[in-house]
């Protein structure tokens, strides 16, 4: 009977326990290049800098998250991030951009 009750706390809050955490993925993979210390240099926004994240959020989410997918200028395909799903890319940018 626990185990019963355990799985279905786990489905109940599997949304908010499971979900995308920008800050983490930002800290796994992201800050590398999006750093305020290393953004210039390499003509990347700086996490945290609403005027240079402006208008790139122009464009819209889905246009973001797929250059990360591809790949756009110095930034690889999928960033640093291998194993980031579309969901951990727009919790990152969301996260960077503000």
């Amino acid at each position: 009977m626990k185990k019963i009750i355990f799985a279905s706390l786990l489905v109940t809050m599997s949304g908010s326990v499971f979900a995308a955490d920008g800050k983490a993925i930002y800290d796994k993979a992201c800050t590398t290049c999006h750093s305020s210390a290393t953004a210039a240099a390499l003509k990347s926004p700086a996490a945290h800098d609403a005027a240079q994240w402006s208008p790139r959020l122009a464009k819209g989410m889905d246009a973001l998250v797929a250059s990360v997918t591809k790949g756009l200028n110095a930034m690889p395909p999928m960033g640093m991030c291998n194993d980031c799903s579309a969901d951990d890319f727009k919790a990152a940018i969301e996260f960077m951009s503000k």
